[in-house]
């Protein structure tokens, strides 16, 4: 398994899904299951190999599926300095 950096260094994005799903006892109620990791845009293929493992293996028929996901090394966030200072 990669390492999260490394992952994020190959364009990887911590990618959070909120799955809304109908309980198996009580169609009429709703509820909620919080999936995240890293994932490739645009396409999300990590993502997609778990929507279809839950649409084969998990009881829950899904009402919705609401993705964000967020870049969290960014090239404009690193800056060079020419020196260093310490306060005592």
């Amino acid at each position: 398994m990669m390492s999260h950096l490394s992952l994020q260094l190959q364009n990887y994005r911590l990618t959070t899904a909120e799955i809304l799903y109908y309980l198996p006892d009580h169609p009429e109620i709703l509820q909620t299951f919080i999936w995240q990791e890293y994932d490739l845009l645009p396409n999300f293929p990590e993502l997609h190999k778990f929507l279809d493992f839950w649409a084969h293996h998990i009881e829950g028929r899904m009402h919705s599926v609401t993705v964000a996901h967020v870049a969290l090394i960014k090239a404009s966030e690193f800056k060079y300095t020419s020196c260093s200072l310490s306060l005592h």
